[in-house]
């Protein structure tokens, strides 16, 4: 039996959260611990997520929902919490407006964690995303999707798989906590670190096949573009040297301009 942790993190995120409850509630697949780190809102959030515990408590299903309402340092910050909280055997973050995008999702995600006797469960399990705008309707595949082979050294040419799209073996992933340091892309480096230790362990990354997220456009990453590329540029020349770094952003500029 596999075990999920869907961590939610939230801060007046009211009128956006539902879609993202409904979507983990209505998982046919039953071992869930959904946990909601929230950041003290002043909004109703609290009030939905509670609603929302009480409506999985009467279902059949064996959906777990906790929540934890007090102020935190920020969204990595929060992250941190809901990783040192969570019991399933995967861990996946899956941000209020963010949703699965059907109901066997999580089956799908279970036969790409199926091993054979006496093998190691993979370190990585990941796949597709597509795009969608806060009401739902589909705008697009990401960009960048996942190639069949991941390695840590894959996101040299950018985040290839999608944070949301991302489910980590718990073990490893409390073991790397979300480096605080940064604002916006804490979680490239998180993965790439994830990544890296996968491969220490002599653990398989292994691709799902399938779009395991619709992702609401307008994050901070979107919002905060700049800031964000900083980052990054930060996150890839420790990973991945300083020269290395250079040549592939001059390369991705270049492409652009083509383009």
């Amino acid at each position: 039996m596999i075990t999920f942790s869907v961590v939610t993190i939230t801060y007046n995120a009211a009128p956006v959260l539902q879609a993202t409850l409904d979507s983990v509630l209505m998982q046919d697949y039953p071992h869930v611990e959904h946990l909601i780190i929230d950041g003290a809102s002043t909004d109703e959030t609290v009030q939905v997520a509670e609603s929302y515990r009480q409506q999985s408590a009467e279902t059949d299903n064996e959906h777990v929902v906790r929540i934890q309402s007090e102020p935190d340092n920020g969204l990595y910050d929060a992250m941190n919490k809901g990783l040192r909280l969570a019991t399933g055997d995967y861990v996946v973050f899956l941000n209020a407006g963010d949703r699965f995008p059907a109901a066997d999702t999580l089956d799908r995600v279970v036969l790409a964690a199926v091993v054979g006797d006496g093998e190691e469960r993979p370190a990585v399990l990941f796949g597709d995303t597509d795009i969608i705008d806060e009401k739902g309707n589909f705008l697009c595949h990401r960009r960048l999707s996942p190639p069949e082979r991941l390695t840590w050294r894959s996101f040299r040419y950018g985040m290839l798989v999608c944070h949301q799209a991302f489910y980590a073996r718990t073990d490893i992933a409390r073991s790397l906590p979300y480096d605080t340091g940064y604002r916006y892309s804490a979680d490239v480096d998180w993965c790439i670190r994830v990544m890296k230790e996968g491969e220490r362990c002599g653990l398989l990354l292994r691709n799902i096949h399938a779009v395991v997220a619709d992702y609401v456009q307008e994050g901070q990453t979107t919002l905060h573009h700049k800031e964000s590329l900083r980052e990054r540029f930060d996150v890839m020349r420790r990973h991945y040297g300083l020269l290395q770094t250079l040549f592939l952003h001059a390369w991705f500029a270049l492409r652009s301009l083509v383009r």
